[in-house]
């Protein structure tokens, strides 16, 4: 993993962090492919919510948003409003997820913040 030793510092004690390393155990590398791709998936969904003039507040945006959380709970760790409200956040703050969201489309990191933040209000 690229960032393993800054997720290993940041929430190694987390049960998050516990689940992630029993469910994702016996992950192949192309098991991870596959799930990198279906969230890639999400994201280019929102780029195309974005795009079509949608607002995060939206129920379609708000769908997504759901459908993030229940993605990332079944092929990661439990998803919590909690800890989606932080992703939602990072995405927006930490340069190397917003560049990653943006290249669907530029402001899909912070659109997609938005709709999380809504979304765990």
């Amino acid at each position: 993993m690229k960032f393993e030793k800054e997720v290993k510092e940041r929430w190694g004690n987390t049960e998050a962090y516990a689940e992630f390393n029993e469910k994702t155990a016996a992950y192949s590398k192309e098991r991870f492919a596959d799930i990198n791709t279906g969230l890639e998936y999400i994201f280019r969904d929102f780029a195309e919510l974005m795009k079509s003039g949608a607002e995060p507040n939206s129920a379609e945006a708000q769908a997504l948003v759901k459908k993030l959380q229940d993605y990332i709970t079944e092929n990661y760790y439990a998803c919590t409003d909690e800890i989606l409200k932080g992703l939602g956040q990072m995405y927006i703050v930490d340069d190397r997820f917003k560049n990653n969201i943006d290249k669907y489309a530029i402001g899909t990191a912070e659109y997609a913040g938005k709709a999380i933040s809504i979304y765990t209000k």
